[in-house]
Protein backbone atom coordinates (compact mmCIF):
# COMPACT_ATOMS: atom_id res chain seq x y z
CA UNK A 1 0.00 0.00 0.00
CA UNK A 2 1.12 3.28 -0.83
CA UNK A 3 1.73 5.14 1.95
CA UNK A 4 2.40 8.81 0.95
CA UNK A 5 -0.41 11.08 0.03
CA UNK A 6 0.24 14.20 -2.41
CA UNK A 7 -1.20 17.89 -2.90
CA UNK A 8 -3.34 19.23 -5.92
CA UNK A 9 -1.58 22.06 -6.24
CA UNK A 10 0.59 22.46 -9.35
CA UNK A 11 3.54 21.40 -9.67
CA UNK A 12 6.89 21.14 -12.24
CA UNK A 13 7.39 18.65 -14.17
CA UNK A 14 10.67 17.50 -12.28
CA UNK A 15 8.99 17.67 -9.15
CA UNK A 16 6.12 15.24 -10.57
CA UNK A 17 9.20 12.94 -12.22
CA UNK A 18 10.75 12.64 -8.63
CA UNK A 19 7.10 12.51 -7.03
CA UNK A 20 6.31 9.45 -9.44
CA UNK A 21 9.88 7.84 -8.49
CA UNK A 22 8.91 8.49 -4.62
CA UNK A 23 5.70 6.41 -5.08
CA UNK A 24 7.06 3.77 -7.04
CA UNK A 25 10.05 3.25 -4.17
CA UNK A 26 6.95 3.14 -1.63
CA UNK A 27 5.39 0.13 -3.96
CA UNK A 28 6.79 -3.43 -1.89
CA UNK A 29 7.43 -5.60 -4.84
CA UNK A 30 4.15 -7.56 -4.76
CA UNK A 31 2.08 -4.62 -5.09
CA UNK A 32 5.01 -4.00 -8.67
CA UNK A 33 3.57 -7.67 -9.71
CA UNK A 34 0.02 -6.74 -9.53
CA UNK A 35 0.38 -3.56 -10.95
CA UNK A 36 2.23 -4.91 -13.88
CA UNK A 37 -0.27 -7.12 -14.43
CA UNK A 38 -3.02 -5.01 -14.04
CA UNK A 39 -1.44 -2.81 -16.78
CA UNK A 40 -3.08 -5.32 -19.29
CA UNK A 41 -6.52 -4.25 -18.06
CA UNK A 42 -5.74 -0.06 -17.99
CA UNK A 43 -3.17 0.21 -20.71
CA UNK A 44 -0.83 2.23 -18.03
CA UNK A 45 2.70 2.26 -19.42
CA UNK A 46 4.23 3.33 -15.91
CA UNK A 47 4.57 -0.63 -14.65
CA UNK A 48 6.53 -1.60 -17.19
CA UNK A 49 9.35 0.69 -15.52
CA UNK A 50 9.52 -2.19 -12.98
CA UNK A 51 11.18 -4.16 -15.54
CA UNK A 52 14.93 -4.10 -15.60
CA UNK A 53 15.29 -3.13 -19.05
CA UNK A 54 19.07 -4.60 -19.31
CA UNK A 55 18.34 -7.90 -17.66
CA UNK A 56 14.90 -10.14 -17.98
CA UNK A 57 15.43 -13.82 -18.21
CA UNK A 58 12.05 -15.16 -19.32
CA UNK A 59 10.87 -18.50 -18.50
CA UNK A 60 8.03 -19.04 -20.50
CA UNK A 61 9.04 -20.59 -23.07
CA UNK A 62 6.94 -19.28 -25.70
CA UNK A 63 8.01 -15.80 -25.29
CA UNK A 64 11.53 -14.52 -26.46
CA UNK A 65 14.29 -13.34 -23.94
CA UNK A 66 14.07 -9.74 -22.34
CA UNK A 67 11.94 -7.05 -22.89
CA UNK A 68 11.58 -7.42 -26.62
CA UNK A 69 10.23 -11.03 -26.41
CA UNK A 70 7.07 -9.40 -23.60
CA UNK A 71 6.77 -6.75 -26.14
CA UNK A 72 6.14 -8.83 -29.23
CA UNK A 73 3.34 -10.83 -26.90
CA UNK A 74 1.56 -6.93 -26.27
CA UNK A 75 1.64 -6.69 -29.58
CA UNK A 76 0.16 -9.96 -30.88
CA UNK A 77 -3.03 -9.18 -28.35
CA UNK A 78 -5.99 -10.19 -29.79
CA UNK A 79 -8.80 -6.79 -30.32
CA UNK A 80 -9.48 -5.27 -26.52
CA UNK A 81 -6.09 -6.72 -24.93
CA UNK A 82 -5.85 -9.39 -22.59
CA UNK A 83 -6.98 -9.35 -19.27
CA UNK A 84 -5.51 -10.24 -15.53
CA UNK A 85 -7.14 -10.23 -12.34
CA UNK A 86 -4.83 -11.47 -9.77
CA UNK A 87 -6.42 -12.92 -6.94
CA UNK A 88 -3.61 -13.61 -4.66
CA UNK A 89 -0.28 -12.26 -4.47
CA UNK A 90 2.46 -13.30 -2.13
CA UNK A 91 6.11 -12.04 -1.02
CA UNK A 92 9.53 -13.74 -0.43
CA UNK A 93 12.53 -12.51 -0.04
CA UNK A 94 13.36 -10.90 -3.78
CA UNK A 95 10.83 -13.43 -4.78
CA UNK A 96 7.34 -11.91 -5.46
CA UNK A 97 4.40 -14.29 -7.02
CA UNK A 98 0.72 -14.24 -8.02
CA UNK A 99 -2.31 -16.45 -8.63
CA UNK A 100 -4.41 -14.80 -11.35
CA UNK A 101 -7.09 -14.97 -13.60
CA UNK A 102 -6.77 -14.41 -17.11
CA UNK A 103 -7.99 -13.79 -20.77
CA UNK A 104 -5.34 -14.30 -23.14
CA UNK A 105 -6.44 -15.92 -25.95
CA UNK A 106 -8.91 -17.69 -23.97
CA UNK A 107 -9.78 -18.28 -20.18
CA UNK A 108 -6.80 -19.17 -18.26
CA UNK A 109 -5.63 -19.87 -14.99
CA UNK A 110 -1.77 -19.12 -14.00
CA UNK A 111 0.81 -18.63 -11.40
CA UNK A 112 3.70 -16.30 -12.47
CA UNK A 113 6.89 -15.96 -9.92
CA UNK A 114 9.21 -12.88 -10.50
CA UNK A 115 12.48 -12.62 -9.39
CA UNK A 116 13.89 -8.89 -8.03
CA UNK A 117 16.93 -7.19 -7.50
CA UNK A 118 17.09 -3.42 -6.38
CA UNK A 119 13.60 -3.16 -6.80
CA UNK A 120 13.38 -4.25 -10.65
CA UNK A 121 12.00 -7.66 -12.06
CA UNK A 122 15.00 -9.42 -13.55
CA UNK A 123 13.51 -12.96 -14.11
CA UNK A 124 10.05 -14.50 -14.85
CA UNK A 125 8.43 -18.12 -14.10
CA UNK A 126 4.59 -19.48 -14.77
CA UNK A 127 2.53 -22.10 -15.67
CA UNK A 128 -0.72 -21.35 -17.72
CA UNK A 129 -3.62 -23.44 -18.02
CA UNK A 130 -7.36 -23.32 -19.60
CA UNK A 131 -9.90 -22.85 -17.78
CA UNK A 132 -12.14 -25.60 -16.28
CA UNK A 133 -15.67 -26.50 -15.38
CA UNK A 134 -15.63 -26.86 -11.28
CA UNK A 135 -14.58 -30.08 -9.74
CA UNK A 136 -16.32 -33.26 -8.18
CA UNK A 137 -16.57 -30.95 -4.97
CA UNK A 138 -18.03 -27.43 -7.26
CA UNK A 139 -14.97 -25.95 -6.31
CA UNK A 140 -12.81 -23.61 -9.11
CA UNK A 141 -9.18 -23.18 -10.05
CA UNK A 142 -9.58 -19.70 -8.19
CA UNK A 143 -12.03 -19.97 -5.19
CA UNK A 144 -11.45 -20.37 -1.75
CA UNK A 145 -9.17 -18.76 1.05
CA UNK A 146 -6.99 -15.09 0.31
CA UNK A 147 -6.28 -14.15 3.78
CA UNK A 148 -2.42 -14.12 4.71
CA UNK A 149 -1.96 -14.44 8.24
CA UNK A 150 0.88 -16.46 10.45
CA UNK A 151 4.13 -14.50 8.90
CA UNK A 152 5.76 -16.30 11.76
CA UNK A 153 5.38 -19.65 10.35
CA UNK A 154 6.12 -18.86 6.62
CA UNK A 155 9.49 -20.73 7.73
CA UNK A 156 8.02 -23.94 9.05
CA UNK A 157 5.27 -23.91 6.71
CA UNK A 158 7.56 -23.97 3.37
CA UNK A 159 9.76 -26.98 5.24
CA UNK A 160 6.46 -28.64 5.57
CA UNK A 161 5.26 -28.86 2.31
CA UNK A 162 8.83 -29.49 0.96
CA UNK A 163 8.44 -32.70 3.12
CA UNK A 164 5.09 -33.76 1.59
CA UNK A 165 5.99 -32.96 -1.87
CA UNK A 166 9.14 -35.15 -1.17
CA UNK A 167 7.55 -37.66 0.82
CA UNK A 168 4.19 -38.20 -0.48
CA UNK A 169 4.55 -37.02 -4.39
CA UNK A 170 8.15 -38.07 -4.95
CA UNK A 171 8.66 -40.84 -3.12
CA UNK A 172 4.62 -42.45 -2.89
CA UNK A 173 4.95 -42.97 0.68
CA UNK A 174 1.38 -42.62 1.10
CA UNK A 175 0.93 -44.28 4.54
CA UNK A 176 2.97 -40.92 5.83
CA UNK A 177 0.29 -38.75 3.97
CA UNK A 178 -1.85 -38.16 7.72
CA UNK A 179 1.56 -36.18 8.91
CA UNK A 180 0.64 -33.50 6.44
CA UNK A 181 -3.00 -33.73 6.03
CA UNK A 182 -5.60 -34.58 8.55
CA UNK A 183 -8.31 -37.22 6.93
CA UNK A 184 -10.61 -35.42 4.64
CA UNK A 185 -10.17 -31.72 6.42
CA UNK A 186 -8.47 -30.82 2.70
CA UNK A 187 -10.01 -28.56 0.52
CA UNK A 188 -9.11 -29.04 -3.13
CA UNK A 189 -9.06 -26.95 -6.26
CA UNK A 190 -7.86 -29.17 -8.59
CA UNK A 191 -10.39 -29.65 -11.48
CA UNK A 192 -10.28 -33.12 -11.65
CA UNK A 193 -9.71 -33.90 -7.60
CA UNK A 194 -12.80 -33.89 -5.11
CA UNK A 195 -12.03 -32.75 -1.53
CA UNK A 196 -10.56 -35.08 1.31
CA UNK A 197 -8.26 -37.90 1.43
CA UNK A 198 -11.25 -39.79 -0.19
CA UNK A 199 -11.15 -37.40 -3.01
CA UNK A 200 -7.28 -37.41 -3.37
CA UNK A 201 -7.30 -41.60 -3.58
CA UNK A 202 -9.98 -42.34 -6.00
CA UNK A 203 -8.39 -39.38 -7.99
CA UNK A 204 -5.28 -41.71 -8.41
CA UNK A 205 -6.92 -44.88 -8.63
CA UNK A 206 -8.89 -43.65 -11.62
CA UNK A 207 -5.68 -42.59 -13.12
CA UNK A 208 -4.28 -45.42 -12.42
CA UNK A 209 -6.74 -47.65 -14.18
CA UNK A 210 -6.48 -45.70 -17.55
CA UNK A 211 -2.70 -45.98 -17.11
CA UNK A 212 -1.85 -42.68 -16.26
CA UNK A 213 1.13 -41.52 -14.34
CA UNK A 214 2.05 -38.17 -12.31
CA UNK A 215 5.49 -38.33 -11.52
CA UNK A 216 7.45 -35.57 -9.22
CA UNK A 217 11.06 -35.86 -10.06
CA UNK A 218 12.10 -32.80 -8.61
CA UNK A 219 11.05 -29.42 -6.07
CA UNK A 220 13.17 -26.64 -8.29
CA UNK A 221 10.96 -23.92 -6.05
CA UNK A 222 9.75 -23.58 -2.61
CA UNK A 223 7.77 -19.76 -1.88
CA UNK A 224 5.81 -19.01 0.86
CA UNK A 225 4.61 -15.91 3.02
CA UNK A 226 2.54 -16.96 6.12
CA UNK A 227 0.11 -19.70 5.55
CA UNK A 228 0.43 -20.23 1.74
CA UNK A 229 3.08 -21.63 0.21
CA UNK A 230 4.13 -22.58 -3.57
CA UNK A 231 6.37 -25.32 -4.92
CA UNK A 232 7.52 -25.63 -8.64
CA UNK A 233 8.31 -28.88 -9.70
CA UNK A 234 9.25 -30.66 -12.23
CA UNK A 235 8.26 -34.36 -13.59
CA UNK A 236 6.10 -36.69 -15.73
CA UNK A 237 1.94 -36.61 -16.22
CA UNK A 238 0.96 -39.72 -18.64
CA UNK A 239 4.89 -39.66 -19.62
CA UNK A 240 4.92 -36.22 -21.42
CA UNK A 241 7.46 -33.60 -19.48
CA UNK A 242 5.36 -31.36 -17.22
CA UNK A 243 5.71 -28.26 -15.04
CA UNK A 244 3.91 -28.64 -11.88
CA UNK A 245 3.13 -25.71 -10.04
CA UNK A 246 1.26 -26.57 -6.72
CA UNK A 247 0.29 -23.82 -4.11
CA UNK A 248 -0.81 -25.01 -0.23
CA UNK A 249 -2.83 -23.20 2.43
CA UNK A 250 -1.72 -24.25 6.01
CA UNK A 251 -3.56 -24.27 9.24
CA UNK A 252 -1.83 -25.43 12.82
CA UNK A 253 0.66 -27.39 10.89
CA UNK A 254 -1.72 -29.33 8.65
CA UNK A 255 -2.33 -28.75 4.69
CA UNK A 256 -5.83 -27.74 4.46
CA UNK A 257 -6.45 -26.39 1.14
CA UNK A 258 -4.39 -26.63 -2.48
CA UNK A 259 -4.42 -24.94 -6.20
CA UNK A 260 -2.72 -26.16 -8.73
CA UNK A 261 -1.42 -25.45 -12.47
CA UNK A 262 -0.16 -28.76 -13.91
CA UNK A 263 1.66 -27.45 -17.82
CA UNK A 264 3.02 -29.63 -20.11
CA UNK A 265 6.81 -28.48 -21.36
CA UNK A 266 7.19 -28.07 -24.96
CA UNK A 267 10.13 -30.19 -27.02
CA UNK A 268 13.31 -27.84 -27.09
CA UNK A 269 13.09 -27.36 -30.40
CA UNK A 270 9.91 -25.37 -29.85
CA UNK A 271 11.28 -22.81 -27.32
CA UNK A 272 11.74 -19.15 -27.98
CA UNK A 273 14.20 -18.67 -25.68
CA UNK A 274 17.59 -21.26 -24.33
CA UNK A 275 16.50 -20.50 -20.12
CA UNK A 276 14.83 -23.50 -19.92
CA UNK A 277 11.60 -24.06 -17.78
CA UNK A 278 12.93 -23.78 -14.12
Amino acid sequence: MLVATFACSPKSQNSESKTKANVTMELSNKEKVVALLNSFNTGDQTPISYINSQKYIQHNLAVADGLEGFGAVMQNAPEGGFKANVVRSFQDGDYAFAHTEYDFFGPKVGFDVFRFEDGKIVEHWDNLIEVKEPNPSGRTQLDGATEIKDLDKTEANKALVKDFVSTILMKGEMDQVGNFIEGDNYIQHNPGVADGLSGLGAALEAMAKQGITMVYDEVHMVLGEGNFVLTISEGKFGGAHTSYYDLFRLEKGKIVEHWDVIESIPPKSEWKNDNGKF
